[in-house]
C-alpha cells in the first residue's frame, strides 16, 4: 500500500468530487426536496450539511497546516443545517457550491507539506487525530453522505463514527 501524501489525498477528494458531481447533477428538485422521513433531512439539508462540513473542514485544514498543532470546535451540524436554510434553496445551486467548495479543497490539501499530515488535531472534546486522518475521515464522511442522498445500497462508513463509539449519521 503506497504510503498516504497530501497528494494522494487531493487526488481521492478530486476523484470522488468529479465522479458524484453529475450523479448529483441528474437528480430532480422534487426529488431532492423530499424527505425520506418525516424527522429526517432531506437530501438538500444532507448536502448542506456536506457544504458545513467542507466550511468547517476547510479552516482545520489550513489552521493544521500552517500551526504546530490546531484545536477547535465542533459544529452543531443541526443547527447550522437550519441557519443555512438549504431545503429551501435550489438544488442546482447546492450541487454546484459543494462541488466549487471541495474544488478549491483539493488545491488547498494538494499543497500541504507532507510532514504537516502529521499535526495533531483537536476537535471539540473528542481525542486529538492527526491532519491527515481529519482529511481522511472528511473524504470518507463526504462520500458515506453521498451514498445516503444518491440512494445506493452500500453506504459507506468513516473513521470518525467509530472513534466516537456511534454508528455513521
Amino acid at each position: 500500500m503506497a504510503p498516504t501524501t497530501p497528494q494522494s489525498l487531493a487526488q481521492s477528494l478530486k476523484e470522488t468530487t468529479e465522479r458524484e458531481a453529475p450523479l448529483l447533477a441528474a437528480s430532480s428538485e422534487a426529488h431532492a426536496t423530499e424527505r425520506p422521513t418525516a424527522t429526517s433531512w432531506s437530501r438538500k439539508e444532507e448536502l448542506g450539511h456536506l457544504l458545513d462540513s467542507a466550511v468547517n473542514n476547510h479552516v482545520r485544514f489550513v489552521r493544521a497546516s500552517l500551526e504546530e498543532e490546531f484545536q477547535g470546535a465542533g459544529y452543531e451540524q443541526d443547527g447550522w443545517v437550519r441557519a443555512h436554510g438549504y431545503h429551501d434553496l435550489p438544488w442546482a445551486t447546492l450541487v454546484d457550491l459543494w462541488q466549487r467548495h471541495n474544488e478549491l479543497l483539493c488545491e488547498v490539501v494538494k499543497r500541504i507539506a507532507p510532514a504537516k499530515l502529521a499535526t495533531p488535531c483537536k476537535i471539540g472534546g473528542n481525542s486529538p487525530v492527526t491532519l491527515g486522518f481529519l482529511i481522511e475521515d472528511y473524504i470518507l464522511h463526504m462520500q458515506h453522505h453521498l451514498d445516503h442522498v444518491l440512494g445506493r445500497a452500500q453506504i459507506t462508513s468513516y473513521p470518525s463514527s467509530k472513534l466516537a463509539g456511534k454508528q455513521p449519521d
